[in-house]
């Protein structure tokens, strides 16, 4: 009867909110800023999870440091879109962090992921990413915050696999996250939905999962290197099709030479916009996913209205 007793004891004191406080967390690693937005709010009151691609760095070709090198080597939790995306996480993962859990949210979200937009008469995306089936996928898919709602969820449920002393703050976060989500899904529907027929054009086709949420009118895409200024002859075809289209705003990004922007502009009757997919500026942290959706919203609504 004792040992029974002291059992209990134990195990009450193991799942102690006290006990839980003390308990170290999960070490887990993030590839982009808006992944890293939502795991960090899962963990909030855990850890802080370690991002990895940081300010307007690209998750295209990036390089690892040495500190986060070893941070791989000793991550319990690995959460990427994937390789066509973060190729860089490739060859670490298999050899640095082969211990670690991975999220790929590339095959978690398989069933989900839309095709890659046709370029049409705008020049074609330089990379392009395959499912193994012969379809181009689009992995821009943090930008529907019922997809944010999924990784949140996904997340939540791995973390207390691996941390179940922390079980119930992970439970409590999730569901706190997911009606965050909801809110602000409804608030961008109900923003957007006056602008959602205005014709626009992107430099970069990264925004078909939040134009697909919100049933916006993108009309074409360029891409344009902002270290390789084109051509006179690039620049008139641009703008014609600018006209042809009526399109009422061109949205660039913030790494686009403000100055090429207006050069394509001129004689367009378009307006100029940016919008940024990854929110290069914004402060790391469980409120960063938040401020970017709600940025796309507010620069959308702006350059159409």
């Amino acid at each position: 009867m004792k040992n029974i007793y002291l059992t209990c004891l134990l195990l009450c004191c193991l799942f102690s909110p006290a006990f839980a406080a003390d308990s170290p967390a999960p070490k887990v690693v993030v590839s982009i800023k808006p992944l890293h937005s939502l795991v960090a709010g899962v963990m909030q009151g855990v850890g802080r999870p370690l991002l990895l691609v940081k300010g307007g760095g690209s998750p295209h070709g990036y390089v690892l440091r040495p500190s986060e090198a070893k941070a791989l080597s000793k991550a319990d939790l690995v959460v990427w879109v994937g390789h066509e995306l973060e190729s860089f996480l490739e060859k670490p993962l298999s050899t640095l962090g082969k211990k670690a859990r991975q999220l790929e949210l590339a095959k978690y979200l398989q069933d989900k992921l839309l095709s890659k937009q046709s370029s049409s008469a705008w020049e074609p995306s330089t990379r392009q990413h395959h499912n193994g089936k012969g379809v181009y996928i689009d992995l821009h898919l943090w930008l529907d915050p019922q997809l944010a709602q999924q990784i949140v969820i996904q997340t939540g449920n791995i973390l207390t696999e691996i941390d179940p002393i922390h079980r119930s703050t992970y439970q409590t976060n999730v569901r706190r996250l997911v009606e965050r989500l909801g809110q602000l899904d409804q608030k961008l529907k109900s923003q957007l939905e006056s602008v959602k027929e205005i014709p626009y054009i992107v430099f970069h086709a990264a925004y078909q999962y939040f134009e697909s949420a919100y049933d916006l009118n993108s009309i074409g895409s360029i891409t344009i290197d902002p270290n390789r200024k084109p051509g006179a002859k690039r620049i008139k075809e641009i703008r014609q099709k600018i006209k042809q289209l009526n399109a009422r705003c061109v949205f660039s990004e913030p790494q686009f030479e403000s100055r090429l922007v207006a050069t394509v502009l001129e004689g367009t009757g378009a307006k100029a916009g940016s919008l940024d997919p990854l929110g290069a500026d914004l402060p790391e942290g469980p409120e960063a996913y938040f401020q970017l959706m709600t940025r796309l919203g507010e620069n959308l609504y702006n350059g159409l209205k």
